[in-house]
């Protein structure tokens, strides 16, 4: 036997005997004579067109089949197909290097592939893989070549292979896919969207996982990251064991769903889901999300080489919007700069990209981006309602850039006669000063939002992904504990509502502290949302109110954790 180890894409165990799928061969391109080039452009357009018909066509089916947010997966894809990015990219090499349609699209492919990987970014990264689909799917049909036929699968089978784009993912024999490991890839990839929404363990970025197969059964755990070649009959045993206690982990937090977040003396708690992108909805949903607190919408943004329009935005969001309808969705503005570059938008690089010009700070020098959200966002918030947050907000000054682009957007669609619905406006609670000042500017707001992650990072001046520093990591340190205390003061002064999205909420011993401070709306990774709901209701709110008023004078995270981990014993949460 011999174990590897991956990144978790999809939680669930599987073994079973494996199915190796192939990398799709590329056609072969070839050179042409200049004057072949007006021909080579209208093969390349009408391959396009294909693609994106067939495209469209596999989203339809994966929408039919009850899953239309992972449909709105190829529908993109099928956009992409005939993006002037890609598209004119190819018709300049056949111009410029005399090549044909089928070699001018994989290079196009290819070079946008590459611009995307070389941000640095584990989403541009994974949006890199569906820009090489959809250039070999366009290649294919300029070259007339049939795409691979995916694997029968004559058993139920766990498949292996470098990398599996969503297309073929998608076309999978999903009663007999018993789950997949992939050697590339990463967690945020579609294949690994899809994974999820399908229910099918996966593990990916499995460092030589194809050379290490072997005869025999192969088993994964989606939870931990851990692939076992020809295992063994004790670690057969102790996989057996992990399923059964994944599907009651799953059965009970399906059951716990639909239970309220009350704490034992009646102190009720909204939780909701931290999403990145559409598809995450249903599986928010099921687990009993009441909302969205968090929508980070630079899915849209990363994973191409040109802005997205604002239809393509306003549909991407009044998907989120239906899924969650009646409860609210909170969708973040563009938050982004010199440590996340994008393409089409000119950022310098800076020294110290996290304190630089980055989210709503960009409005000065290119506020149209914004414009154009807002417009998406308030059209959206005619299917359902919509809060719009703004991040790196520092004071008054930026919660009146804020309110005065929501209302030049919302001017132009009524010039436009565009339908749209009303909005309400908050900011993120990121920096320490914001908290501050908070009473300058919150009466002019509807909401805030404390995100913990970044907040920690600046109060404490630490990189929290710096291993060297974790002692500076954990969110409950007392300092942060001071700031969530101020800032609850002041929105209650102000009469806004404050909930937090950062990761702090979906811990159950911080979500305590939380609580405890005054915090009645907490917005986490969905897979959280069972544990904290099991927190809030195994507490008396009177008792977490106590420790945590009395935590803010201890010295130490530790201190904090040690005290407030007692009021969860026996609850099965901490």
């Amino acid at each position: 036997m011999r174990t590897l180890r991956g990144t978790p894409a999809s939680a669930g165990v599987a073994r079973g005997p494996w199915v190796r799928v192939e990398r799709a061969r590329e056609p072969e391109g070839r050179s042409i004579d200049p004057r072949q080039a007006d021909g080579e452009r209208t093969r390349l357009a009408e391959a396009a067109e294909r693609a994106a018909r067939e495209l469209e066509e596999l989203g339809r089916r994966v929408t039919e089949d009850g899953h239309p947010d992972e449909g709105a997966i190829f529908e993109a894809q099928a956009q992409m197909a005939v993006d002037p990015a890609l598209t004119s990219l190819a018709e300049q090499a056949i111009d410029e290097r005399h090549v044909d349609a089928v070699a001018a699209v994989l290079d196009a492919g290819r070079d946008l592939a590459e611009q995307l990987r070389g941000l640095g970014d584990e989403l541009l990264s994974a949006r890199a893989a569906d820009v090489r689909d959809v250039a070999l799917r366009v290649a294919r049909r300029a070259f007339g070549m049939p795409d691979p036929v995916p694997p029968r699968l004559e058993v139920p089978s766990v498949v292996v292979a470098e990398d599996l784009p969503p297309s073929v993912t998608a076309t999978l024999p999903r009663d007999r896919l018993l789950g997949f490991a992939l050697e590339s890839g990463s967690a945020t990839a579609h294949a690994a969207i899809l994974a999820r929404a399908y229910g099918i363990p996966a593990v990916v970025g499995v460092a030589g996982l194809l050379g290490s197969l072997a005869p025999g059964d192969l088993a994964l755990d989606g939870g931990t990251g851990e692939v076992f070649i020809d295992p063994d009959a004790a670690t057969l045993a102790d996989l057996d064991v992990r399923i059964t206690r994944s599907r009651d982990a799953e059965a009970l937090a399906r059951r716990e769903a639909s239970l309220p977040a009350v704490t034992i003396d009646g102190v009720e708690v909204t939780l909701l889901a931290n999403i990145g992108t559409p598809e995450e909805a249903p599986r928010a949903v099921e687990l009993g999300a009441h909302g969205v607190g968090l929508f980070r919408t630079e899915f849209l943004f990363l994973e191409r080489a040109a802005e997205p329009s604002e239809d393509e935005q306003a549909a991407a969001y009044l998907r989120a919007v239906r899924a969650f309808a009646p409860y609210p969705v909170t969708i973040r503005l563009l938050d982004v700069g010199g440590d996340k570059p994008i393409p089409y938008l000119p950022i310098a690089p800076e020294a110290n990209p996290f304190l630089g010009v980055r989210a709503l700070r960009l409005a000065a020098t290119d506020p149209g981006i914004f414009l154009t959200q807002l417009r998406a966002t308030m059209r959206a918030a005619a299917g359902g309602p919509v809060k719009v947050m703004a991040p790196m907000v520092a004071d008054a000054g930026d919660a009146e850039t804020l309110l005065s682009l929501a209302a030049q957007a919302r001017a132009e669609l009524e010039s436009r006669g565009e339908p749209f619905g009303e909005i309400d406006l908050g900011v993120m609670l990121e920096i320490p000063g914001a908290i501050l000042v908070g009473d300058s500017y919150f009466p002019r707001l509807s909401f805030a939002s404390l995100g913990t992650n970044d907040l920690l990072q600046y109060t404490l001046a630490v990189d929290r992904g710096n291993p060297a520093l974790a002692r500076y990591q954990d969110s409950l340190h007392p300092a942060l504990l001071r700031l969530v205390h101020e800032a609850v003061e002041r929105a209650a002064g102000a009469g806004i509502e404050l909930s937090v999205c950062g990761e702090m909420a979906g811990d159950p011993v911080a979500a305590v502290a939380l609580v405890g401070l005054g915090i009645r709306k907490l917005s986490m990774a969905s897979g959280s949302l069972p544990g904290v709901r099991r927190a809030v209701r195994g507490i008396e709110e009177r008792r977490a109110r106590e420790e945590a008023l009395a935590a803010l004078d201890d010295g130490s995270a530790v201190q904090v954790r040690s005290r407030l981990s007692p009021l969860l014993a026996g609850v099965g949460a901490a």
